[in-house]
């Protein structure tokens, strides 16, 4: 996938998560099934768009649902790929350790959660805040 499917996923993603729900937007473009296909079978894609729609929207919103569903996906998929890379993003910038922070250990294997734990910031999540 190019640069610019990427590209236009991403903002699609962004959109979807933004719109209310229920309305048109969220009807129209059938997310889901989209990143089911991008989550289990193109991981590069997929941690490419989660670096993507970090940059360009840290509102609580686009945080809590990328947390909770790519990121973390990303992980309890492919984690043992992946760790290094999240360790390194989260030691580089702190906005992802607090993005990090919003992850569940879902099927991680035990080392990968450990790794998680050990650079992630729960400042922020549930009603934790020091």
């Amino acid at each position: 996938m190019m640069l610019e499917a990427v590209e236009e996923l991403t903002e699609t993603w962004i959109r979807y998560w933004n719109a209310p729900e229920n309305s048109l937007e969220r009807e129209n473009f059938d997310l889901a099934m989209k990143f089911h296909d991008i989550e289990y079978h193109q991981p590069e894609i997929l941690w490419a768009m989660i670096l993507t729609i970090h940059k360009r929207d840290q509102s609580v919103h686009i945080d809590q649902v990328l947390s909770a569903g790519p990121l973390e996906n990303l992980l309890a998929l492919h984690g043992e790929n992946f760790i290094d890379r999240v360790e390194s993003e989260a030691r580089t910038d702190p906005s992802f350790a607090r993005l990090l922070g919003g992850v569940w250990k879902n099927r991680m294997t035990e080392t990968v959660w450990q790794r998680v734990q050990a650079v992630y910031d729960r400042r922020g999540w549930d009603g934790i805040s020091a």
